[in-house]
């Protein structure tokens, strides 16, 4: 899944698709490097973000959801508004991504009513209330895992209580959204505990904060979104091994090329030197 962002103010790459011809450039870049899916959303969801009323998501968005499904693209709509879910299902989006499990029974009904896909996003709060990234009160989880999957189950529990056939409904465990660098790298580490859920599971680890506090947890100052790379990679590699089936990336070209090393070395074991 390849990220395009139409906000002025995402943390990694906000202002720079704002423009309809480099939105369009960039999507079909993402594509071409091994994208299967994009998704595109028009409200950050950095620490402190303001909410973005429908009316201005979707004129942020304007025709790229269709411009993106004319290039054969799988489209996913990054919102947690069930009018703009809607429109942008009108305009071609077969997948809604949420970062909120609060509309769960809502977009579940939509989703059920168009047979869309849903990808239900695990956090606490709103993003306006989160303090920074990667800050979180570590005792505010007993067992990280254990509680997300409870808190997860529960929204996923509203959303097929509408209709929602259960093979369209994909658990995000949500690393960095109200978690901690070690909520997030425990998550990583158990995520197939999370996989024997029964749905499939998508991480979004690309960037984040905490890749650069687990690299480096004594530095002062972490390393800033576009020197994660190899961090990045880690997490997607290691998510994977444990049974994540989707990974949210910025940098598609470098992820699909990992995944696919790895995927080569493991047919190898056993075999041949």
């Amino acid at each position: 899944m390849g990220v395009c962002n139409r906000t002025p103010d995402s943390f990694s790459d906000g202002g720079r698709f704002l423009d309809d011809a480099a939105a369009v450039a960039h999507v079909r870049g993402l594509v071409i490097e091994g994208a299967h899916i994009l998704d595109i959303g028009a409200e950050s969801t950095r620490p402190g973000s303001s909410p973005i009323d429908a009316a201005e998501q979707i004129r942020r968005i304007g025709g790229l959801i269709r411009a993106s499904v004319e290039l054969g693209a799988v489209v996913s709509i990054d919102t947690t508004l069930p009018d703009v879910a809607a429109w942008a299902l009108g305009e071609g989006a077969r997948i809604v991504n949420t970062v909120s499990l609060e509309p769960a029974a809502e977009l579940g009904a939509l989703c059920a009513h168009v047979g869309a896909s849903l990808v239900l996003m695990h956090c606490r709060g709103s993003m306006t209330d989160m303090r920074g990234f990667s800050m979180y009160d570590d005792a505010a989880y007993g067992d990280v895992v254990a509680d997300v999957a409870r808190e997860w189950t529960e929204a996923a529990e509203r959303a097929l209580a509408k209709g929602l056939p259960r093979e369209d409904l994909v658990l995000d465990p949500g690393l960095g959204f109200a978690k901690n660098v070690r909520h997030s790298i425990e998550l990583c580490a158990r995520l197939d505990e999370l996989a024997k859920l029964g749905f499939p599971v998508l991480v979004g680890p690309s960037r984040k904060s905490f890749v650069a506090r687990a690299a480096n947890p004594d530095a002062s100052v972490i390393a800033p979104p576009e020197d994660r790379l190899g961090g990045t990679i880690a997490a997607v590699l290691a998510c994977v091994a444990r049974g994540a089936a989707i990974v949210r990336v910025h940098d598609v070209k470098a992820v699909v090329q990992a995944l696919a090393v790895a995927k080569a070395i493991d047919a190898r074991r056993g075999g041949d030197a």
